[in-house]
């Protein structure tokens, strides 16, 4: 199994201690792209892609870890 069907299904098993990284990494996978918005966009974070609708979170801290909440939104989103 590929690093990117891993990470997928990682990510559909909805784990307590997803990543932010990881999800940034899933998102690359589906063609988004990160968008800082200025240099003082502080954890707000934007994710575009030509085909669907942006997706727009706070970026997780101090330890990075997503919130299940935006794991299930996002996972509606990509129709997963």
């Amino acid at each position: 199994m590929a690093k990117r069907e891993k990470l997928i299904t990682r990510f559909l098993s909805m784990p307590s201690d997803f990543h932010y990284e990881e999800l940034a990494r899933l998102l690359r996978y589906f063609g988004f792209k990160e968008v800082k918005k200025g240099k003082t966009s502080g954890s707000r974070v934007k994710f575009e892609n030509e085909v669907s609708v942006p997706i727009i979170l706070h970026k997780p801290h101090p330890n990075g870890i997503m919130k299940r909440y935006q794991m299930r939104q996002i996972k509606e989103l990509l129709e997963l």
